[in-house]
């Protein structure tokens, strides 16, 4: 096996032992760290291996982001692929390791609209990867997907405490004015949370904070908005990219599958139905958005 070789494959059981990130996410990183490997092969003209990753400059990874231009990606998937050779290059480099700064093209802005599943993936990975310590990588990842997947509050990912272990199918949470309610728990969202748990040092109590502060003490919300703040602007996203735009996303999206008010009211959390009711306009407005970009006579 080559030097190379042995580095991708490190990255690889690292993402997927160490970070237990989803076969997808392993399987996209690995590929953009071979891309990496495979161009600088060909533009230094030289075997990878660690030493010479530690050598490079911004020019050589703005060689590599054109070079992925011309192959047709656009600016989302570049600034994603930048990222993935950051957090390589991190690894690759260890704790001291200073990658290249280089500043990732910007996704074009428009009106209000939901994060994107891929942006939402994109934007919990980016702050997963960037972590100072493993746990809190998962921990980030794990709140991040709560958001997203199931439509909390950030300031009810921050109220869960070990009572709701061991997890089941549903979580039951504490909204607004006390208001209690359950939310389905899908498997990769159990898994997060699960994993965050094994890999957390702090112990698993019933009345404690379920998310933990790097010293022990309950996670600020300010802490995860800083590192969205701080992702989003690494993978050049739009600044109405917030914590709470997950949760709204989580809501179009399902307005979108085909589920009604009430179900949403109920799973969202909201006193009034006219709360909801906002959704179908943010939907309709997306759909009309898909036609004028779409339709060739629009």
């Amino acid at each position: 096996m080559s030097a190379s070789s042995a580095l991708i494959e490190r990255w690889r059981a690292h993402l997927a032992l160490d970070r237990r990130r989803s076969v997808h996410t392993v399987r996209a990183y690995q590929a953009t760290a071979e891309r990496l490997v495979a161009f600088l092969e060909q533009h230094r003209g030289e075997a990878v291996t660690q030493a010479m990753l530690a050598t490079l400059e911004q020019a050589d990874l703005r060689a590599f982001l054109t070079s992925r231009r011309l192959d047709g990606i656009g600016n989302l998937s570049a600034a994603r692929e930048l990222s993935a050779v950051r957090g390589f290059l991190r690894f690759v480099g260890g704790e001291d390791a200073r990658p290249p700064r280089l500043k990732g093209p910007r996704v074009k802005r428009g009106l209000p609209r939901p994060v994107s599943p891929d942006e939402a993936m994109a934007l919990a990975g980016e702050i997963a990867d960037t972590a100072r310590e493993g746990w809190i990588g998962a921990r980030d990842w794990a709140v991040l997907l709560l958001l997203y997947g199931a439509g909390l509050r950030i300031g009810e990912a921050m109220g869960l405490t070990g009572a709701v272990w061991p997890l089941g199918d549903t979580l039951r949470v504490t909204g607004k004015r006390g208001k209690t309610r359950l939310v389905p728990l899908l498997p990769q969202l159990r898994a997060a949370i699960e994993a965050y748990v094994a890999a957390c040092p702090y112990p698993l109590e019933r009345e404690a904070p379920l998310f933990r502060g790097a010293r022990g003490g309950p996670l600020s919300p300010a802490l995860i908005r800083r590192a969205v703040q701080g992702a989003r602007g690494r993978l050049g996203l739009s600044d109405r990219t917030t914590p709470h735009a997950l949760r709204h996303s989580f809501a179009t999206h399902l307005l979108g599958r085909g589920a009604d008010l009430r179900s949403l009211q109920e799973l969202l959390g909201h006193a009034s139905l006219s709360s909801t009711q906002i959704y179908t306009q943010v939907d309709a407005a997306h759909l009309l958005d898909i036609y004028r970009n779409a339709h060739p006579r629009a």
